[in-house]
């Protein structure tokens, strides 16, 4: 008789044991909400080529739960089937279900209205913050709770919080987290992760929970301080073998030689890992994360990561150095599955074009503010947001101020585009003259994503300080939310190039869809296929292409629309058959 000890995933002194068997765990991170449902498959087929036995994923609340209290967990949101498949594959699963995955992700996974609460003290024991993580739990382990191996499923682990030494060390807030799992039927191996530092893992861990650790490189190092708070298996949460982007930053790559050799000296000191990333996927829509130290750096749409499964789901040179290691250390190495087709659609022009101006009426009704709000005092979560008042005149030149914009702002007069103004651009005043009858001020303002690491997650986005005309506060605002979250159903009109704040259609033709990758001839903005987001594009880098995936195509007319922030003299796109990355 099969008792559940027998299934699950045990702590016997500097080993794990698997249904009561030593067991070493190879893992690797595969995010369900960066990579289409339709590939979820053949990504984990991959994992098993490459010789992985197990599946990591974090899960993100923010899009689970868009608004307080409505959840979803259909399409690319069925966190239940993504878990089911692996365990079909004869994969384990472990569950990181945060509340805060970090992950580069927007707000790392929180959802933005924890901010419409002024007084939201995010990540500690405030009611609020609480109350809404034990909703979510709720929601969550009705979903999947059942998975777990005790129960027969392929959940073998579960994560407390994720890196909270690298943030907090309230350990009545993890033992909240703790309790709140429990008493909602986890009774699965539970562990924590966090850098190897004795600040992190003072603050991060709790005595009785299995501690891991995150690293890319100097393993003997990292477990050496592993090993001074438990005399457990060794097990690296986090092998860092590529990195991330930024917007105006490189193109981040590892030597898969160097790669390797990190991993044999991790895995000849007889521990277990996770790649992060093994397939990184990708940001699509509005969902990148942000960093913010001396400057505010938002994350790149794509997700590649260098991982060695690269964003379209091919095998690189990684892949088949971590492969050998793998199976000198005892892996199963899997077959791999056959390759996604790539194609090319061509050039395709964008001849359909309507600027914003035109377009608000169509997009979302006005909200009415005496004073200027952030996206989440009106319940806006992403996006973009459009404000408008009227100046009286006749008056002389004066000067404008904006303070706190959340990222990066257009300033009209009249229609007519005065600046540009970034997030950390020095304080400056921008001079305007109000003619007789009046002038319209309009300010459109990109949330270029949510803070994602470290103490400024409390990142509202629009305009977080105000908006001044020689230093008297501008009131009686009239306010656009433009999240786009419904398909476009414009007036379109004859094609206008060169206006800033303008969108534009074209259409192409597939005979048989197959992925590719789309290079927009603009300046900054977001594209959608078929009402589809797909993210954003940048001509800064070092992103160029945006990846495309097959099942976002139909056979025969497909519909291209680009929300172009700045302005394109020449408004087209290409489809390409690679993506260019750096």
């Amino acid at each position: 008789m099969t008792t559940r000890a027998d299934l699950s995933l045990e702590v016997s002194g500097r080993q794990f044991l698997r249904n009561g068997r030593p067991h070493r765990i190879f893992s690797g991170a595969l995010h369900y909400f960066r990579v289409v449902p339709e590939y979820w498959r053949h990504r984990m087929l991959l994992c098993r080529a490459m010789g992985l036995n197990t599946i990591e994923t974090y899960v993100a609340w923010n899009l689970h739960e868009p608004q307080p209290g409505v959840f979803s967990f259909d399409g690319r949101l069925d966190l239940r089937r993504f878990v089911v498949m692996a365990g079909e594959l004869g994969m384990d699963v472990l569950f990181r279900p945060g509340p805060y995955i970090c992950a580069e992700w927007e707000m790392g996974g929180l959802p933005a209205w924890l901010l419409a609460d002024r007084s939201m003290a995010l990540r500690t024991p405030h009611p609020g913050f609480l109350k809404a993580v034990a909703r979510y739990f709720d929601a969550l382990f009705a979903q999947v709770g059942d998975l777990q191996c005790t129960k027969g499923g392929p959940i073998v682990g579960v994560q407390i919080e994720n890196e909270y030494g690298s943030y907090g060390s309230d350990a009545a807030y993890l033992q909240w987290i703790e309790n709140a799992l429990r008493e909602r039927g986890v009774d699965t191996l539970l562990f924590t992760s966090d850098g190897p530092e004795d600040t992190m893992l003072r603050g991060g861990t709790l005595p009785h929970i299995l501690k891991t650790v995150n690293f890319g490189s100097k393993s003997r190092e990292a477990f050496a301080k592993l090993r001074e708070y438990q005399d457990g298996p060794l097990m690296c949460m986090e092998f860092w073998n590529g990195w991330f982007d930024h917007w105006r930053g490189e193109h981040h790559v590892r030597d898969p030689k160097d790669a390797g050799n990190a991993l044999e000296e991790m895995l000849a000191q007889d521990a277990s890992v996770n790649f992060y990333m093994v397939h990184g996927g990708t940001n699509f829509g509005f969902m990148n994360g942000a960093n913010c130290g001396d400057k505010y750096v938002p994350t790149v749409t794509s997700y590649d990561y260098d991982a060695p499964i690269d964003e379209q789901g091919r095998p690189t040179p990684k892949f088949f150095a971590f492969q050998e290691v793998l199976a000198r250390h005892g892996a199963n190495i899997g077959e791999l599955p056959a390759p996604v087709p790539t194609a090319s659609f061509g050039e395709v022009s964008l001849n359909e074009s309507l600027h914003l101006f035109d377009a608000l009426e169509h997009l979302a009704p006005p909200i009415h503010c005496k004073n200027i709000p952030v996206m989440e005092d009106i319940g806006q979560n992403y996006g973009y947001i459009f404000y408008r008042t009227f100046l009286n005149g006749p008056a002389a030149e004066g000067a404008l101020h904006l303070t706190g914009v959340h990222d990066r702002a257009l300033v009209f007069q009249d229609g007519v585009l005065l600046k540009i103004v970034d997030r950390d651009d020095a304080p400056q005043g921008l001079a305007i003259t109000i003619p007789e009858g009046g002038s319209r001020l309009e300010i459109l303002v990109e949330n270029l994503g949510r803070v994602n690491y470290g103490p400024s997650l409390h990142d509202c986005k629009g305009i977080a300080g105000g908006v001044t005309l020689n230093d008297r506060p501008l009131a009686d605002w009239e306010v656009f939310p433009l999240e786009f979250q419904e398909p476009f159903r414009l007036p379109w009109q004859a094609v206008s190039p060169g206006k800033p704040a303008a969108f534009y259609r074209g259409v192409f033709h597939a005979d048989t869809p197959a992925d590719t990758f789309l290079k927009v001839d603009g300046t900054h903005g977001v594209a959608w296929i078929n009402g589809f987001c797909l993210g954003r594009y940048w001509n800064v880098g070092p992103q160029k292409t945006l990846y495309t995936p097959a099942p976002l195509l139909k056979k025969g007319a497909n519909e291209v629309v680009v929300f172009e922030f700045e302005g394109s003299e020449t408004p087209c796109v290409s489809l390409l058959a690679e993506g260019i990355l750096g």
